[in-house]
């Protein structure tokens, strides 16, 4: 398994909340942090950010905002990667209350089964399109790219709402955040 189950983080009573219920998800940043997308990720209980980050500053900021779960993207990887993104997993799992989510960059590198393996939402990046499929019970969404603009395609966020079942994903396209 590549990168394996690390960086789990538990929300638990007390420090966030009942649990994380609202849960701010980007990738792609490619070292563009907008301040559209800091300010749609205002309020998050907790925040994923599913690789391709760009610079640590990123990962930083959004830590004043809620913890943050990140993975290493293909931008990071290599022997070429900075020491603080060589820290950083390929795959991650976060437990918010009593969903498990696992992050990936690239899902066409998932080589777990999510629904076998206990997983409800699989969160991923890397195709730069805002997605939500579920498959096997499984929720997967992409938040497409939050950075430099690419193609034709939206640069957007993604809030998903645990709150309710089936979970709510709404996608934030960052040209439309008003402030």
């Amino acid at each position: 398994m590549q990168g394996g189950f690390i960086g789990i983080l538990h929300i638990q009573q007390g420090r966030v909340k009942k649990f994380s219920t609202d849960i701010g998800l980007i990738s792609d940043t490619h070292g563009l942090l907008r301040e559209e997308a800091v300010q749609a990720l205002q309020g998050s209980d907790l925040i994923i950010h599913a690789g391709d980050i760009g610079k640590p500053e990123i990962l930083d900021t959004l830590k004043k905002i809620a913890p943050v779960v990140a993975v290493t993207g293909n931008i990071e990887q290599g022997v070429a990667a900075p020491a603080w993104a060589r820290q950083l997993p390929a795959t991650a799992v976060a437990e918010a209350g009593p969903v498990t989510i696992y992050v990936i960059h690239d899902l066409h590198l998932l080589d777990v089964a999510p629904a076998a393996a206990g997983f409800q939402i699989v969160v991923s990046g890397h195709s730069h399109r805002p997605s939500r499929t579920e498959r096997d019970g499984v929720l997967y969404v992409n938040p497409g790219s939050a950075g430099p603009r690419r193609f034709q395609l939206p640069v957007s966020i993604a809030r998903l709402n645990l709150s309710q079942t089936p979970y709510a994903v709404d996608f934030i396209e960052l040209g439309s955040v008003l402030g």
